[in-house]
């Protein structure tokens, strides 16, 4: 006899946790697939004959690739819903991160870099939309936080774990194995949830947001709302995961394995601020507090542990400029975990992944941007000071922009 299906509702505590750490783990091999090619960038580029500028070519054509992805993938996930999202974003990816076992020309390189990092937007939408349907309201901003942990803890284990495959299988081999734990989570996924529909709740229309009045995303102020918000916050988190390994070198003229432990720190802090940040508005939720008071206070306190960063340059000392660095690193988790789980509280199911993948998108643009900027600025000799200024307000400004657009946040459905 055939088992009923359930909805995610009535799924156990048990059934719940494991869908999440299968989301968890999708997020990591995320992490994974596209760092093996800076991990083991000397092994590649001396087999292959890469200069540095090939190098940052794929890296280009790599997170191009991503962020115009981002303006398909949440209509995909949308109408996939998170059941056939997840497994074939995560099997499209690894099947991607696979094909780089058998390149040889750059030509083939910048082709399956630019596919590994469309199918990878997948990963941000999905994860989203399935963890506002697997958990409960007040326990979300918590399960972002998990998720954003995770991925900072998976940046500081992958450079340990990668050198070690490679040197039992090769480069190549290293992709191919990647990409095989991929396609074993597909089908894990697929067991876990073959009798699990995913159907959202129904919505109750509210007096900011009627769900029938939602219609397309970019006629809507939340979009926008987040939109610039991930453009101004994210600028920053790039400007950092691309330009902190030379500050180091230009402030205390660290290089190579010296860069390990500030690196390490730092990122240690971002994972500690995704965790507070999803913990302590999960706390706060399951107080009573509402949900305008709760993401609008975390997001201002997060802003306000950014402004000090400039003084990394005059702090003379380097434990604390380490200090400053990983706080800032947490407050942006921290800032980040609670901005999409404020996704999850204004945006109807429908709509999720649409409005996460544009707020990506933006992130992604944000991010192209300082890159560039970050370079002009310092080839001008100007140093890092006007790129830390920004840095310190950009929060700032990212709060003051979502208190304009929504100045009283309520949750368009009920939980």
């Amino acid at each position: 006899m055939t088992k009923p299906t359930k909805t995610v509702a009535q799924l156990s505590a048990r059934a719940r946790a494991l869908l999440f750490a299968l989301v968890v783990t999708a997020g990591i091999l995320n992490l994974v697939d596209r760092q093996i090619i800076s991990v083991l960038k000397p092994t590649i580029a001396t087999d292959l004959g890469w200069s540095d500028d090939d190098y940052g070519t794929l890296a280009a054509w790599f997170q191009g690739g991503a962020a115009f992805a981002f303006l398909f993938t949440g209509w995909i996930v949308d109408k996939l819903g998170v059941k056939w999202a997840n497994p074939i974003g995560v099997a499209a990816w690894s099947i991607a991160a696979m094909a780089h076992g058998w390149a040889r020309s750059m030509t083939e390189f910048v082709m399956i870099r630019v596919s590994l990092g469309a199918t990878e937007a997948m990963g941000t939408p999905t994860g989203i939309k399935t963890i506002a349907s697997v958990l409960p309201k007040n326990w979300r901003s918590s399960g972002f936080g998990a998720t954003n942990a995770a991925n900072s803890i998976g940046a500081i284990l992958a450079p340990l774990a990668i050198p070690g495959v490679a040197l039992l299988v090769g480069w190549r081999g290293t992709f191919v194995a990647a990409g095989a734990l991929g396609l074993v989570w597909a089908a894990v996924w697929l067991v876990a949830t073959r009798r699990v529909t995913f159907s959202p709740p129904r919505p109750v229309e509210t007096d900011t947001a009627p769900l029938a009045e939602y219609g397309p995303i970019l006629r809507n102020r939340q979009t926008w709302a987040i939109a610039v918000a991930k453009i101004l916050s994210d600028a920053t988190w790039w400007l950092l995961l691309f330009w902190l390994p030379d500050f180091f070198h230009r402030q205390y003229g660290l290089t190579g394995v010296a860069l390990g432990v500030p690196l390490a720190i730092a990122y240690g802090g971002a994972a500690v601020g995704s965790l507070l940040g999803g913990g302590v508005s999960t706390r706060l939720l399951s107080l009573g507090y509402s949900v305008n008071a709760v993401r609008k206070g975390i997001l201002l306190v997060a802003a306000l542990c950014v402004l000090p960063i400039p003084l990394v340059l005059y702090a003379g000392n380097y434990a604390v400029t380490i200090g400053l660095m990983a706080l800032t690193l947490a407050a942006h988790q921290a800032f980040s975990t609670n901005l999409f789980a404020l996704i999850a509280d204004v945006v109807p199911q429908d709509k999720l992944g649409q409005v996460t993948a544009f707020g990506s998108f933006s992130g992604n643009v944000g991010g192209m941007v300082i890159a560039k900027v970050a370079g002009l600025v310092l080839t001008a000799g100007l140093g890092y000071l006007p790129l830390f200024l920004f840095a310190s307000v950009s929060y700032l400004l990212a709060v003051g922009w979502i208190q304009l657009l929504l100045p009283r946040l309520r949750p368009i459905e009920a939980r």
